[in-house]
């Protein structure tokens, strides 16, 4: 064994026993940035959503800001270990392909190590960006997010972007002081379920907020300095409520005007309710088409400069030569400039025969299993 293959070996033994928490969910434009993930609450604190089973079964966890910061130096020391087994095998700090394979080669479990690929992983992008988990960090006192924030800001010098999800319930119930020293201690996004702007569905999947709040929430983040991406979910209200789901969607997203607006087409999930109530009948599921019927309607009615996105998997639907019908980049179409675009490539759809969505749905559902 050389000298370089010790060094190797050294780290390997470090790096094993090094971990920190890190949860299972994040939007897919802040994986698709190898954002960081940091764990700063368990589980979801409402945790009571219809069509939700992301958090079922689990018990919140507010965790304390010491627990926060000593994961946050776990993965100062991670890169660390990484950036001195570079220099010291002549790769210039850099982490990549090649320390990769010398780690791996030395130590073929780390593949399975959750915290060493997240870190490895994040470095190798850049080490730009970090997402803030679980279901609602901002829950936390906003003077110890303060003060976790912070920390994480001077240890992780390199990022540029922090992002986390929320709750418009919560966010409305912040003083705008607070939600500004949230900001400014380095919190730069925040990923809000909107789901739906209609009261009566709101009531009906349980998502213990109003469309008054929503709205509250949303635009005291915005006006504190936050990019706000808002979730909305098409057929929630299935053929019994859709007209309403996509005009008082459109109507509230409108009076939020958020950075982003992010459709998640409903899939509902084995062991939810909503699950059983269109199992037993009481919720009828639309066809693609009318799924686009009620995209086209919610579009339409939006008054906004917002970035309009379809970046997830289930926004399947195909246009006359069985390509994507709309674009699933994570910025969208910018409006208002794009709003007839996106209102085309729709009445496109409308003209394909509705197998070719279905196939297409079946194809991409797969895809992202």
């Amino acid at each position: 064994m050389n000298a370089n293959d010790t060094l190797v070996e050294q780290c390997v033994g470090r790096l094993r026993k090094l971990s920190f928490a890190i949860g299972a969910y994040r939007p897919p434009s802040e994986g698709g940035a190898a954002s960081l993930l940091l764990r700063v609450s368990e589980n979801c604190p409402w945790n009571r959503c219809s069509f939700c089973e992301m958090y079922k079964g689990e018990r919140f966890v507010y965790r304390s800001v010491a627990e926060i910061i000593t994961d946050i130096d776990t993965v100062a020391a991670i890169r660390d270990e990484l950036a001195s087994l570079s220099r010291a095998l002549a790769l210039d700090g850099l982490v990549g392909r090649s320390l990769g394979a010398a780690l791996i080669k030395a130590g073929p479990d780390l593949a399975e190590n959750q915290s060493f690929v997240t870190v490895f992983s994040w470095l190798a992008a850049g080490g730009k960006t970090a997402f803030l988990q679980d279901a609602n960090s901002v829950i936390m006192r906003p003077a110890e997010l303060v003060v976790a924030l912070q920390h994480l800001r001077a240890t992780l010098a390199s990022l540029n972007r922090v992002t986390s999800y929320a709750r418009a319930k919560t966010l409305a119930q912040r003083q705008p002081d607070q939600l500004r020293q949230i900001r400014a201690a380095g919190l730069d996004r925040l990923h809000i379920g909107l789901e739906t702007g209609d009261d009566e569905l709101l009531t009906l999947i349980d998502k213990g907020v109003t469309a008054a709040e929503q709205i509250e929430g949303a635009c005291k983040a915005i006006a504190a300095g936050f990019e706000v991406s808002e979730y909305w979910m098409p057929d929630l209200g299935g053929r019994e409520r859709w007209r309403a789901h996509a005009q008082n969607t459109a109507r509230v997203l409108s009076a939020i005007n958020p950075h982003y607006i992010r459709s998640r087409p409903l899939a509902p999930r084995r062991g939810t309710p909503l699950f059983d109530e269109v199992a037993q009948g009481r919720l009828h599921l639309s066809s693609p088409h009318q799924r686009l019927e009620e995209l086209a309607l919610m579009i339409d009615g939006l008054e906004v400069t917002s970035r309009v996105c379809f970046d997830h998997a289930m926004n399947a639907w195909v246009d006359r030569h069985g390509a994507l019908l709309l674009r699933q980049d994570y910025e969208g179409y910018q409006f208002p400039q794009e709003k007839p675009l996106l209102l085309e490539r729709i009445n496109e759809g409308l003209a394909v025969a509705e197998t070719g969505h279905v196939q297409a749905r079946r194809l991409m559902a797969v895809k992202s299993l």
